[in-house]
């Protein structure tokens, strides 16, 4: 009598959930880490040098086919500007904490959750993320640097449009090419702005090794997790979870950087924190 065949045992799923905070604490490290090679190349260089080594890996890794239809052509361009301008995070940092940089950064993916809401009580929740926002740019605090503020605000908005985008980037196919040639595209777009800002320098072998670990940490890993993520959970479940963010960022920080908050910092951070997952746990379903 033969005995029956094995069977294999079908491979564990990854909660999408685990994904995203997987995404987050690798972000926002790869970010400390970048801003640790300021010094050497400036925020522009690492912008370029960790975009370009990323889309590098990207393409290698996932070899991608254009699109022939005009319309995936166009997400994916639109996609890389998001990337492109989610970027301009970098040139915030050289005024900010990590930590605060994250958090004004997280005004966009919490923007996106309060899209057309025509709730009462999520005026509360728009309410404390405005108090967040005035606890650290107000009177009440340290005052931060204009240029600062608003680099980061634009991070912002490119963070909300990415967010939107990648939902319908993933309809495209799931083999991540699209989010390949969407990093190649943000890096056509930074990459000039590097070599203006830092020149021969980027071609260093020390940038090139640390500018690798950072495209990794930062764009890598964390772009593929999310896409893999957005595949199984809704575009605001994902910003909830990168509510995260500001206080891995403040960890980060602190770890790498020796960046330390104040308790007003700290506090208005926890706001627009509590603004952003109080605004998706009570979204209507």
């Amino acid at each position: 009598m033969q005995s029956p065949t094995p069977t294999r045992p079908h491979p564990v799923a990854v909660p999408p959930f685990a994904l995203v905070l997987g995404a987050v604490v690798s972000v926002q490290f790869g970010q400390a880490f970048g801003k640790q090679l300021f010094a050497v190349v400036g925020p522009l260089g690492v912008a370029g040098v960790r975009l370009s080594l990323a889309a590098l890996l990207l393409l290698v890794l996932r070899r991608p086919r254009i699109p022939t239809d005009w319309r995936s052509r166009g997400l994916i361009l639109a996609f890389g500007a998001a990337i492109a301008t989610m970027n301009v995070v970098y040139l915030a940092l050289a005024h900010l904490p990590v930590a605060v940089a994250s958090t004004l950064q997280l005004l966009g993916p919490l923007s996106v959750a309060l899209l057309g809401s025509r709730r009462p009580r999520d005026v509360l929740w728009a309410a404390l993320a405005a108090s967040g926002v005035f606890l650290f740019c107000g009177p009440v605090s340290a005052p931060l640097p204009a240029i600062g503020v608003g680099l980061a605000l634009v991070s912002a908005a490119g963070m909300g449009s990415y967010l939107l985008l990648s939902h319908r980037i993933g309809a495209i196919s799931d083999d991540g090419s699209p989010l390949a040639l969407a990093v190649a595209c943000a890096a056509v777009l930074v990459l000039p702005f590097g070599i203006s800002e830092s020149g021969t320098a980027l071609l260093s072998p020390t940038v090139l090794l640390a500018g690798l670990g950072i495209a990794v940490l930062s764009a890598v890993v964390p772009y593929s997790l999310e896409l893999a993520a957005l595949r199984r959970i809704p575009p605001r479940v994902v910003g909830v979870l990168q509510s995260l963010e500001p206080a891995t960022g403040a960890l980060a920080g602190l770890l790498l950087l020796a960046e330390l908050l104040s308790p007003i910092q700290l506090v208005a951070l926890g706001c627009v924190t509590a603004a952003s997952i109080g605004a998706v746990l009570t979204r209507d379903r």
